[in-house]
């Protein structure tokens, strides 16, 4: 049986941490993470897409995992994300690729998209619709406790992660982001403290899961990870004008994540407002969903994934 195949991969300047398995001869298909998450989180994904006769790949961004840190991690942008991607592409000879992003892979796929249609076949996001990168103002209609604020805050988070193990902050995380309600602080709260430590792991997240994880945030820290995405969120990119992808896409999201909870973004989502930036866009609702589809309900997620594959291969 074929195997997923691990790698270190110069880009940039970087080596980034890289899995693949599939023949190098079949349609391209690259997994983005999000946080707190990385390459690992599409272990669901990546043999059955093989199996199916696609070449999956994913890779740890910069700084993040077994991949290697960026010498200014303070600088380090959407952009350079961007760039480390289309790197990848040409280091393994891929002309054109399909993308999956989940969180805020969604937005690295995003300009990815603006920037370089005629490399993208088509591409899949989960837990946050296609968006034009800007400024955010989530920040404006919701209290000082919102959890992005406070980790776009200069040491805030350094010091809440910091009274914990690597192991322990993801798990806290990956509790907070599978309920349905944003992550919100009480003045004197910190966002970690949210989650109690007798609060047990989500059914679908495993102990051995959670190891992984731990042992590769235990690598790399968190600097990257508190950088992109959350203190760049607010970079502009030189757009000339509002762009219409053409490539055909497909948003996946759980009725019960969170992020629909954001101002604006069921509205956004759920109208026509999305359709106009992406029309070739299919979107699907998945009751149960939380922030994690594609760890919580992999099977079902699989199937829409190879359906929209097949369909525009």
């Amino acid at each position: 049986m074929e195997v997923i195949k691990y790698t270190f991969i110069e880009v940039n300047g970087l080596k980034l941490h890289v899995a693949e398995i599939g023949s190098k001869s079949s349609q391209a298909v690259v997994f983005l993470h999000g946080f707190p998450e990385i390459g690992y989180s599409w272990r669901y994904q990546m043999i059955p897409m093989a199996k199916a006769g696609f070449r999956a790949i994913t890779f740890d961004y910069r700084g993040y995992g077994f991949s290697e840190q960026p010498k200014e991690t303070e600088k380090t942008t959407f952009l350079d994300f961007d760039n480390d991607l289309l790197g990848l592409l040409d280091a393994l000879s891929i002309p054109k690729v399909f993308l999956v992003g989940k969180d805020f892979g969604a937005f690295v796929i995003s300009l990815f998209v603006i920037l370089h249609e005629e490399r993208v076949s088509g591409f899949v996001t989960m837990g946050v619709p296609f968006m034009l990168p800007g400024p955010s103002d989530y920040d404006k209609y919701l209290s000082e406790g919102f959890y992005i604020s406070r980790w776009r805050e200069p040491g805030r988070a350094e010091a809440d992660f910091g009274r914990f193990d690597a192991k322990t902050v993801v798990r806290k995380i990956y509790i907070l982001f599978s309920r349905s309600e944003i992550p919100m602080a009480d003045e004197n709260q910190e966002i970690l403290d949210l989650v109690e430590p007798s609060t047990p792991l989500p059914y679908w997240f495993s102990e051995k899961d959670l190891a992984i994880y731990g042992a590769k945030y235990e690598k790399s820290g968190f600097r990257t990870a508190l950088q992109v995405p959350y203190r760049a969120m607010g970079e502009q990119p030189n757009l000339t004008a509002d762009p219409k992808i053409q490539v055909p896409a497909l948003l996946l999201m759980g009725e019960k994540d969170y992020v629909l909870k954001f101002p604006g973004i069921e509205d956004y989502t759920r109208s026509e407002k999305l359709k106009s930036f992406v029309p070739n866009l299919e979107i699907i609702f998945m009751p149960e969903g939380t922030h994690f589809v594609q760890e919580q309900m992999p099977d079902e997620v699989n199937q829409l994934l190879l359906n929209f594959l097949h369909s525009n291969s």
